[in-house]
């Protein structure tokens, strides 16, 4: 397993279930054994994209989806939308379980509380397949929601002002943008998730907004992702295996 706990863990993650009001629970995670330039990278980019994403959802419309490291609810619930059948070869099939609790009439609750996860990248391609693959779900899933993360790239926006408009708009579009960046990063980070040592990986923002910002470009008219050495097509929510053709050989 790639997730660790605290001894409380199960006391406080069923406690909201005793609201009828609530149907589901799920929980932020933290990578907490970054060694490698990689693992910090994403780390990085869980803290300053990832995190604020859910808690600026949570803000608008409420949480209306679970995090795969902790999905918590009850069996009546879960038989409620059909079990398990009814996610299966289904691409992120976390958050669809709390999309169908929500769709139910159901709270799902997100805790502040956050379990330990051990990084699963060890390359840079690791990485973008990783993101890659994740973005191209979501496309899928939210292609409203996927279009407007282009007023949310603060970065190439910035570097578009700097290379049209005077130098001193474009030092201010620049510095405003490091310092929201850093600013929402260590408020989540820091302040929120009580990581240590955060500062040093503030300069790393912006080459992941960089490289998230090229992923998000190459999702569009993508369709296919790669999950565990298998290639799969997106096709009206479900993910089907691509098969590969046979090899004909020539006689001879």
């Amino acid at each position: 397993s790639d997730v660790r706990v605290e001894p409380n863990y199960l006391r406080t993650v069923v406690a909201p279930l005793r609201d009828p009001k609530v149907g589901g629970v799920t929980c932020l995670y933290v990578s907490t054994q970054d060694k490698t330039f990689t693992q910090h990278l994403q780390s990085v980019g869980m803290i300053s994209d990832f995190y604020p994403g859910i808690l600026v959802a949570r803000q608008l419309d409420g949480i209306k989806f679970a995090l795969g490291q902790t999905i918590v609810t009850t069996r009546s619930h879960l038989a409620g939308f059909g079990g398990y059948e009814a996610i299966e070869n289904r691409p992120a099939d976390d958050l669809l379980v709390g999309r169908l609790i929500a769709e139910q009439g159901f709270q799902v609750e997100l805790l502040p509380y956050a379990v330990k996860t051990v990084p699963d990248c060890d390359s840079m391609k690791d990485l973008f397949v990783k993101r890659l693959r994740w973005m191209t779900v979501m496309r899928h899933m939210r292609p409203w929601g996927h279009i407007g993360l282009a007023f949310t790239q603060g970065l190439p926006w910035c570097l578009a002002v700097a290379l049209t408009h005077s130098a001193g708009m474009g030092f201010a579009y620049v510095g405003a943008y490091l310092g929201f960046r850093v600013l929402i990063s260590w408020l989540i980070g820091a302040w929120g998730l009580r990581q240590i040592g955060l500062w040093k990986k503030m300069p790393l923002i912006i080459m992941w907004d960089a490289t998230a910002f090229l992923i998000w470009l190459l999702t569009f008219g993508r369709s296919s992702i790669r999950w565990r050495n298998v290639d799969y097509q997106i096709r009206e929510g479900m993910l089907v295996p691509v098969v590969q053709a046979p090899i004909q050989h020539s006689s001879q």
